[in-house]
């Protein structure tokens, strides 16, 4: 059974930083990628950061230079935002792109979700 879950979110001021991490559990054998999509009401859901076993990252434009992902271990990722905006409010889903065994193909796997509220 694998599972990922987020933990980080909360209400801040614009300006302010928030630092939302997501650790993955189960019987992984490795997991290739991992990232970050978020969800506003209203909004599609935007790609916002991803991460891989080698240490690539990829960053979506509206977080360039504000956001930071980073692999705190082979099952963990963090995602560090700074300089937040209202526009930033949404609700932060991990993911991972992952192999069970050798013998498997890629999977993949979402966590509940994060409340994150920029907003004076």
């Amino acid at each position: 059974q694998v599972q990922l879950v987020e933990s980080g979110g909360g209400l801040v001021q614009p300006g302010g930083s928030l630092r939302l991490s997501c650790a993955a559990s189960g019987n992984i054998f490795m997991i290739a990628t991992m990232g970050w999509y978020r969800q506003a009401p209203g909004k599609q859901r935007e790609l916002v950061a991803t991460i891989t076993s080698g240490g690539s990252t990829n960053n979506a434009d509206s977080v360039k230079g504000r956001f930071t992902i980073s692999r705190d271990n082979a099952k963990n990722t963090s995602l560090q935002m700074n300089s937040l905006k209202p526009e930033d409010t949404a609700i932060y889903y991990c993911f991972a792109m992952l192999r069970l065994s050798p013998l498997s193909g890629f999977q993949s796997y979402w966590g509940q979700g994060t409340q994150v509220t920029v907003s004076s």
